[in-house]
Parts: C-alpha cells; sequence; structure tokens
C-alpha cells in the first residue's frame, strides 16, 4: 500500500497553544504522513516567533508573510511597513494571510479592503501566490480578485466555507481552495457539492490550532489531524485517502512552488 503523504497548506504551530510541546505535535504530524507545513503569518507581533519556529526545522517548515485582516486597525499602515520589508526576504513562498473579515466588526471595512489590495499587488509584483482569508465577505472578495485578475495572480481561499457558485467563480479566477476541518461538520454546505469540484484546484489544511475536524472538535486542532479531513474527502469522492494525499500534494507543490 502507497504510505499516505500530505501537506498542511496552513497552520499555526508556531502560535504560543503549541509552546509546551510543539515538538511532539511535529513528530505526531510527520507520524501522520504530514510532509511539509506552511505557516501563513498573522501580525507584525507573530513575525518572531513565527521565524523561531521556521528556523528549528527548515526543511519541514516553509513561511508566508503578510497582515490578517482581523488585525487592521488604526496603525495598518505601520504595520504594512513592516510587512514590506519582511517580504525582501527570499524565504517567503507566498504573501498571507490576507483577506477580509467582515463578520465580527465592519469598523475597519475600508482599511481592510485598502490593505488587502495593497498585498495583492505586492504578492503580484514578487511573483508569490497569497493565502486568503475570508468571512462574511465574498460579495466584496471576489469583485476585488477579479478586478485585480490580469494572469499574474495565484493563491488559495484557505477554510473555504462558500457556495458552489463562489467556488467556481473562485476557480474561474484562476484560485485554489483550502479544505480543512469544517468540510467535517454537518453545517458546512462545502461537503454537498465538493464532488463538482475539479480536484486539481483542492489544497489540505489545518489552520491549527483552530477549526479540528470530526472526530476532534472541541480540541485544540494540530497538522496530524489533515488525515482526517483527507479521510473524509476520500469518502465523499469514493477514492481512497492516498489519492487525495497524493493529489492535493502535487497541487500545493504548484502552487507554492515548493
Amino acid at each position: 500500500m502507497t504510505a499516505m503523504r500530505f501537506v498542511d497548506t496552513h497552520t499555526h504551530i508556531y502560535v504560543d497553544d503549541f509552546d509546551a510541546d510543539r515538538e511532539a505535535v511535529i513528530t505526531r504530524a510527520r507520524d501522520a504522513g504530514v510532509e511539509l507545513m506552511l505557516f501563513p503569518n498573522i501580525d507584525v507581533a507573530s513575525i518572531a516567533p513565527m521565524m523561531l519556529a521556521y528556523r528549528q526545522h527548515p526543511d519541514f517548515f516553509r513561511v508566508m508573510m503578510g497582515l490578517h485582516p482581523t488585525e487592521v486597525n488604526d496603525t495598518f499602515h505601520e504595520a504594512l511597513k513592516r510587512i514590506e520589508k519582511e517580504l525582501e526576504n527570499p524565504c517567503y513562498i507566498g504573501v498571507g494571510e490576507i483577506g477580509l473579515d467582515f463578520y465580527w466588526d465592519q469598523t475597519y471595512k475600508r482599511q481592510q479592503i485598502e490593505a488587502f489590495e495593497l498585498q495583492l499587488d505586492w504578492a503580484k509584483q514578487l511573483h508569490l501566490p497569497v493565502s486568503i482569508h475570508t468571512r462574511d465577505a465574498f460579495d466584496t472578495l471576489l469583485p476585488i480578485l477579479e478586478r485585480k485578475q490580469d494572469g499574474a495572480l495565484s493563491g488559495v481561499l484557505h477554510c473555504f466555507t462558500g457556495t458552489e457558485v463562489q467556488a467556481l467563480q473562485a476557480i474561474a479566477l484562476g484560485f485554489y481552495l483550502g479544505i480543512g476541518g469544517t468540510v467535517t461538520y454537518k453545517s458546512c454546505p462545502v461537503r454537498d457539492f465538493l464532488p463538482q469540484l475539479p480536484s486539481d484546484r483542492l489544497l489540505l489544511e489545518t489552520d491549527a490550532p483552530y477549526l479540528p475536524p470530526v472526530p476532534h472538535r472541541g480540541q485544540r486542532n494540530e497538522p496530524a489531524f489533515v488525515a482526517d479531513t483527507a479521510r473524509f474527502l476520500a469518502q465523499v469522492l469514493q477514492t481512497d485517502i492516498e489519492t487525495i494525499g497524493e493529489t492535493t500534494m502535487r497541487n500545493a507543490m504548484t502552487l507554492f512552488r515548493l
């Protein structure tokens, strides 16, 4: 039997939730078949712990740089200056985590849009893919991507939870969809139209420590649980988990040029 092989394309195991047992988490991930983990940045404060973790396992981790939309506030211009400076480092494989989030608060909606568009422009200039977070913002986000897409923009809509129409719109614009633990939740609409999506546009992710898949709900998420999401996809798509792993790994390698 072919061994299971995965890339966790979106995880935050550099945050302090993992300070007590990060090495054990890494070991469990390797044992589950995870061969690479991709770290999107969150804000200026997360750069140092992310890079510290990266330097400890440069063979196993890859890093991205960006400002998360929920971290956009009155001082976001200063934060973006630091992000832009960081992107001069060739170690970064993508621009992220960036995007729009209007779920909790729309106080900084205009500033979120400005920060998102600026970081999209940087990604195009640097020929890097983007890792996009979106929540309650598809109606604003997709037209921006359509306007910005001139053939130089690529990336993934991480932890995709939109509709089938939105999924197909994103794919038509050249984007991949990140499939995480939420797809295993009965309330997630994506599980119903997964068979209609092209398999060469799907990526696996955990978003650890958040959004653990069934049967781990209520626990801290971790990269080893990507296998549970892959197993669910295999059931829905009527294939085997090894095929899911190989397909999504190939997609990750293509998008992020790993």
